[in-house]
């Protein structure tokens, strides 16, 4: 395939860039009236259409094997990568939006029956190829969104049998689906209703029952908790980390959601690849993630939604650090997986700029997910996972005008989903 007369070719970056962080995200590099080739699903080469001559374009057009398309007035930038989403789930949780409609607090709904215990509820009564069919019906849905790469997060099973469906759910999607998949455990995610005096107990199940069959069978990539407090303690992540960690897998950790309690401190001292949420934070856990290789991933449509803080982004910025921006897609607290309101939201509650936005949402994604050696930039050689706008004047149209579909065509890997 061949792109040609590309109004501006957005998010370009050298071999070997796997993040920006603090003032560098800002910029954003790119070429005005560019051409992108692709071959065999990757990007091949790009250039500014100026320094063709008609010779060049004229050969170039005719060795195009496929198709030719000509992107006037249109932009192009990798796909999102959304690098943290619960997109596996039995059903929604609308009456528990009534409940907030009504001002129920987050603590308040799980304290009566809502919450992550009844996803587990309704997961449990439905079987792999339900919930198969339906996260492949919303997985269809964001990539059309513009998502090119996204994690998948068990922890709606609390249980054996169901924790094991869910990430065979996964499983069969990553071996469907020509986007990348990646799948964590979070286990630990809450203590069922059983395990709640006896919380050690669930520990074990979790690290010495399900980690050595998740590992054998090649389920995860990634490994996950909810340090908060009511749910895991930084003791018991620590555990959880160290346990992931014996089997290679890296750690997520879901950190600081609604208290401070030195959670990302803790993560970042034991190598997490990721700390996400992060609404509740201060100077000491900005100065932690400091010269880190843990990225903070910050998700603006679940403060949206369940109405708490937003992330500091600015702040973080601000000090230096890099960070990403992910959906939280899920059935409690984020209904919705589409990135481009999250870049909206960023920009307008957090305070980022629109190219800082799309540097969380691109690059950063992929790091958060140890994808940015293959993708989240257009660089020579990486997957043509890539967005084509509707014709739009700057890309700072696409967060100012959050409410319109600006997305013409998403590829994957080179072809139109």
């Amino acid at each position: 395939m061949l792109l040609i007369n590309i109004k501006q070719l957005c998010g370009i970056q050298p071999e070997g860039k796997f993040r920006v962080e603090g003032a560098e995200m800002q910029e954003l590099p790119s070429i005005e009236n560019a051409w992108l080739k692709i071959e065999h699903g990757k990007i091949a080469d790009f250039g500014s259409m100026n320094d063709l001559s008609a010779h060049q374009l004229s050969s170039m057009v005719s060795g195009a094997s496929s198709e030719l398309m000509d992107l006037k007035d249109k932009l192009v930038l990798p796909t999102w990568n959304d690098s943290h989403t619960h997109l596996v789930f039995a059903a929604s949780r609308e009456e528990e939006f009534l409940m907030k409609i009504q001002g129920k607090t987050y603590e308040e709904i799980t304290a009566a029956g809502g919450g992550i215990l009844n996803s587990a509820r309704k997961l449990a009564n439905t079987s792999e190829s339900e919930l198969y069919d339906s996260a492949a019906e919303r997985l269809q849905e964001v990539m059309k969104l513009g998502t090119g790469a996204i994690e998948i997060k068990s922890g709606y099973g609390l249980s054996y049998e169901a924790e094991l469906k869910m990430l065979k759910v996964i499983r069969r999607l990553k071996e469907t689906f020509p986007l990348p998949v990646k799948a964590t455990f979070l286990g630990a995610h809450a203590f069922p209703q059983e395990f709640k005096q006896n919380q050690d107990a669930y520990l074990n199940l979790l690290t010495e029952e399900l980690l050595p069959k998740i590992a054998d069978e090649g389920l995860a990539d990634f490994i996950d908790a909810f340090c908060e407090q009511n749910y895991f303690s930084i003791a018991q992540t620590e555990r959880i980390i160290e346990a992931g960690a014996k089997y290679g897998l890296k750690a997520k950790i879901h950190a600081n959601q609604f208290t401070n309690t030195g959670a990302t401190q803790a993560c970042v001292r034991r190598g997490a690849l990721s700390v996400d949420h992060l609404e509740v934070t201060d100077e000491a856990v900005i100065e932690s993630l400091k010269g880190a290789s843990t990225i903070a991933t910050l998700l603006p449509s679940c403060s949206l939604f369940i109405n708490i803080p937003f992330a500091n982004a600015r702040g973080m910025v601000d000090a230096g650090l890099g960070v990403a921006l992910a959906s939280d897609f899920n059935p409690g607290t984020t209904p919705s997986g589409n990135m481009n309101l999250v870049v909206a939201l960023a920009c307008m509650k957090m305070k980022m700029l629109p190219n800082e936005a799309v540097n969380a949402a691109t690059l950063n994604g992929a790091y958060a997910m140890d994808l940015a050696s293959s993708h989240g930039s257009i660089t020579k050689g990486k997957q043509a996972n890539l967005i084509i706008t509707k014709a739009i004047p700057s890309i700072n149209y696409m967060p100012y005008s959050f409410g319109s579909n600006l997305i013409d065509k998403v590829l994957i890997n080179g072809k139109i989903v």
